[in-house]
């Protein structure tokens, strides 16, 4: 069996949030039943090619019917706190208008069961899953989606908001513009490049609207979960820091700073966005009262190869030859069964960064998604990494930077898009077949590490 690391992790604060997250669309199948309207993964996924191994989330790890079981399982591994997706098709079938009191029944029958096995539920408003009837009239692209999606947030918020202390409105826009929008590799399959552009407004328009509706139905701790990572330039040359600028503007400014600072990090940028944008970063940029972190690498980058033909390939992702900027490999580091370099210690340099950059206007930061794809049960792989990881995390609080909680990606395996089930990010072994739940060697050094943070 898997021996534990040789010392126990530091001492975190006694109030410090320790939790999982899951995302409805990867877990939950039941996308037929009890009303729920299809979503633009749905579709994507029934297009032939777009999944690696040809699945689809159909049935996925049957949250929907099993998730009793699954609270049992966090009830086991001592969590106080469990991040879920609510999906806006299950609940508001079209995206707008009728509203599925089916589906809202499903999250109040969640709900319910983590608060009394001693759990606080986090739901995320939206995590990827666009209902279909708004995407095919445009989607994040258009504006109307982002006020649909505050009336939907409200519609949620009315029905949960007695019980459900912590919300997170967004999960990754940068991820859904780049991959969903840009380069077509998840829903809804778009091929736009720099015209994915409005889809990154309308996203951060959407979420400050859901503020709005949330803080109108008296909700008092609202956070957002935007993907972050250091952007390392592949050498000092003028050529490849000015790609790495571009690129971590892209991937990194362009998602926190209208929320922080109320404005865009580049004026060029801001004149390609749509709408009013002056009127909307006053919107976008609603107090927040934490900052929710997702990091699971940092980025390498230089300038195109200029004497490169065509495509490239950069973690299984199709990059095209006219972008301005081309992520490398990171050598020297141990990888993830996905590829991915295992670097702890660039965890400890974006927070630190974070709070040198942004100063009083970045409130209190929660790691709301950290983890690994690695296979097998007995995982000494992952609790390496969520070890090293939460001692890099320790040593960004150390040094000032003040984070509150921590949320391991994910509960149990899943979807994992594009990937289809060929990548275990979970604490629990899922067997397809059977949905049988098997918790891994990493769930229960997980679930020792809490009980020990537990005694003080």
């Amino acid at each position: 069996m898997t021996t534990a690391p040789a010392s126990p992790l530091p001492r975190f604060p006694r109030d410090f949030v320790w939790g999982v997250s899951t995302s409805a669309a990867q877990i939950e199948g039941a996308v037929e039943e009890d009303g729920r309207g299809r979503s633009a993964w749905d579709v994507f996924a029934a297009q032939a090619g777009r999944i690696k191994d040809g699945s689809d989330a159909r049935v996925a790890t049957d949250h929907y019917h099993r998730y009793p079981e699954d609270v049992e399982l966090l009830k086991g591994l001592g969590v106080g706190a469990y991040r879920f997706s609510v999906a806006w098709p299950r609940v508001v079938p079209d995206g707008s208008g009728a509203v599925n009191k089916a589906g809202l029944d499903f999250y109040d029958r969640l709900v319910d069961a983590l608060l009394a096995a001693g759990v606080k539920p986090v739901p995320t408003l939206f995590h990827w899953d666009t209902p279909q009837a708004l995407e095919e009239r445009g989607g994040w692209l258009v504006r109307e989606t982002a006020e649909h999606f505050a009336a939907y947030a409200d519609v949620v918020a009315g029905r949960l908001g007695d019980r459900v202390e912590r919300w997170i409105t967004l999960n990754e826009p940068a991820e859904l513009t780049l991959l969903g929008y840009g380069l077509g590799q998840h829903a809804p399959g778009r091929e736009l490049l720099f015209d994915a552009l409005p889809a990154a407004h309308h996203q951060l328009l959407g979420h400050g609207l859901a503020v709005q509706a949330l803080r109108a139905r008296g909700a008092t701790s609202i956070g957002m979960a935007n993907s972050h990572g250091p952007t390392w330039a592949a050498s000092a040359t003028e050529a490849d820091t000015a790609a790495a600028d571009l690129y971590d503007l892209l991937l990194n400014r362009l998602f926190a700073e209208p929320v922080l600072l109320g404005r865009y990090p580049d004026e060029e940028l801001a004149g390609l966005l749509p709408g009013p944008v002056a009127d909307d970063l006053k919107v976008i940029s609603e107090p927040l009262d934490w900052y929710g972190v997702n990091y699971y690498q940092p980025t390498l980058v230089g300038a195109p190869d200029p004497e490169g033909a065509g495509a490239s390939h950069f973690g299984g992702i199709r990059l095209p030859a006219e972008l301005p900027f081309a992520p490398r490999e990171i050598e020297g580091y141990p990888r993830t069964d996905f590829g991915w370099p295992v670097v702890p210690e660039a965890l400890t340099e974006l927070l630190v960064s974070f709070r040198e950059r942004y100063g009083d206007r970045l409130p209190p930061v929660v790691i709301t998604e950290n983890g690994c794809s690695y296979e097998g049960i007995d995982d000494a792989e992952r609790i390496a990494f969520l070890d090293g990881h939460l001692r890099a995390l320790h040593t960004a609080m150390a040094a000032g930077v003040d984070v509150r909680g921590y949320f391991v990606w994910s509960l149990m395996d899943n979807f994992e898009w594009a990937e289809g089930y060929a990548r275990r990010f979970g604490l629990v072994h899922v067997d397809y077949a059977t949905q049988v739940r098997t918790p891994k060697a990493s769930y229960h050094w997980l679930r020792d590490a809490l009980r020990e943070q537990a005694r003080g």
